[in-house]
């Protein structure tokens, strides 16, 4: 017994090494540069510790609109992507001829580049001197005024930047919900049909119970996904993401690392810390939830 406990251990050896030096370190410098203030990354050296580096994070206007955003982000995104992901799924799972067909249809656009669909997105929505876009040409078509929605309000921003990122991650969770469904037992639809249950009640009562574990997996992995949120906001409304006000809290470590305004690794550290504080509190409290309400066969 001793002997495997040996061997099962000497197997774990490389993946412990590759997350202690790629996972554990790094968190740990991020961490402790954090703390320290004026860090100069140039000569490695810096004045003081404190908490200085939080505070001012915690004061900067950019950051807190990232915040904001990034808030805003997650609150919409996961839900609703998770929640049309798993109708889509059900659908998909009832028909029989092509479903295969439809499920490539809809996983395509996972596979293409995030960058390419954020330019496809600012060609459908943005406002131009010789067109005002293809989504504003509807909205026009049913007497509705046109909205810039690139360059306009914060809300229609938002509402372009939430639509962009369900539209990025919803192929994802199709595939894994339509796996989950394809593998529930069916005799328990057949014994329910036999005592004359109710589709809705199948469905509240068996099929979510057995897919709960892959649900809540799409709920956490899509918080995480959504917290560091990125990408999605350049492909769409470029670099200057603080001028657009669509700044993300990944979005302002960047910048105070490497942008127009960097050069500042302890503000950038504060703020990364802030970030895994967060997403940890979050995570934590679905742990805590799924005891209740995911049911592990």
């Amino acid at each position: 017994m001793e002997n495997n406990n040996r061997k099962g251990w000497l197997y774990l050896l490389p993946a412990i090494l590759f997350l202690g030096v790629f996972m554990v370190y790094p968190l740990v410098d991020v961490f402790v540069y954090s703390f320290e203030e004026g860090y100069n990354s140039a000569s490695q050296t810096f004045f003081g510790t404190g908490g200085y580096n939080y505070s001012y994070v915690l004061r900067d206007p950019y950051f807190l609109q990232a915040l904001k955003n990034t808030l805003i982000l997650v609150a919409i995104t996961v839900p609703l992507s998770t929640g049309i992901a798993l109708l889509i799924s059900v659908l998909l799972n009832s028909i029989e001829k092509l479903r295969d067909f439809f499920q490539t249809v809809f996983f395509l656009p996972y596979v293409t580049n995030t960058l390419a669909v954020g330019l496809v997105f600012m060609i459908l929505f943005k406002k131009t001197p010789y067109s005002d876009g293809l989504v504003n040409l509807i909205i026009q078509f049913f007497g509705a005024k046109g909205v810039d929605f690139i360059d306009g309000p914060y809300a229609a921003k938002m509402f372009v930047l939430c639509f962009y990122t369900i539209w990025i991650v919803m192929p994802f969770k199709i595939l894994i919900l339509t796996s989950a469904l394809a593998s529930v037992d069916q005799g328990l639809y057949n014994a329910a049909k036999v005592d004359g249950t109710s589709r809705l009640r199948i469905f509240t009562r068996i099929t979510l119970p057995m897919i709960s574990p892959m649900i809540f997996y799409l709920v956490i992995t899509g918080f995480i996904g959504a917290f560091k949120a990125y990408s999605d906001a350049v492909a769409i409304f470029g670099t200057n993401l603080n001028a657009a006000e669509m700044n993300t809290i990944v979005g302002y470590v960047y910048d105070m690392l490497y942008g127009d305004s960097g050069g500042y690794p302890s503000y950038a550290s504060a703020a990364a810390i802030i970030l895994f504080a967060i997403v940890l509190t979050i995570t934590v409290i679905n742990l805590l939830v799924s005891r209740r309400h995911v049911h592990y066969s």
